[in-house]
């Protein structure tokens, strides 16, 4: 076996390479958000990813979402695995989380800020229409439903150089 590294077109060893890379990467910092900065942050992209269980194992959708009074509120249609299982969830709804993110592809800069709660569907009929006016749909779905997922856990990271 040769333990030569190999070398790319470029002249350079992929040791070489792998330390650059990482010498770049290390120069990126973490700093947890606090929830405010952390729900601000939320409300100013519009898709996300809801994770629920479905059959005992994680499921995750993307979905577009409204920060509403604190809350985040999304759209779905009948049938959907998650409008069932709050339509047959008891009083307390059902545990959910919800990530969003915005960090540039090129630089890796950016943040994520994940929700952890009880997820409700929404019963109102004026809550429900004032959803429907203000969350369109994203896909060919006619979302009837709205869920309401109360955030009681909030936590997000910045990624920085």
């Amino acid at each position: 076996m040769n333990d030569t590294p190999a070398r790319h077109t470029t002249g350079i060893t992929t040791d070489t390479a792998w330390v650059a890379w990482a010498d770049r990467e290390a120069s990126r910092r973490s700093t947890e958000l606090d929830r405010t900065e952390a729900l601000r942050l939320l409300g100013s992209v519009s898709l996300g990813r809801i994770v629920f269980t479905q059959d005992a194992l994680p499921a995750i959708r993307p979905v577009n979402h409204l920060l509403h009074h604190g809350e985040v509120i999304i759209r779905t249609h009948e049938g959907a695995a998650l409008a069932t299982l709050t339509e047959h969830a008891d009083t307390e709804g059902v545990v959910v989380a919800y990530e969003a993110d915005a960090i540039d592809p090129a630089t890796h800069c950016g943040w994520s800020v994940v929700v952890t709660g009880y997820c409700h569907l929404v019963t109102d009929p004026a809550d429900l229409d004032h959803y429907q006016a203000l969350l369109h749909p994203w896909t060919d779905h006619r979302m009837t439903h709205a869920l309401r997922i109360r955030p009681d856990l909030v936590t997000g990271v910045r990624l920085s150089r």
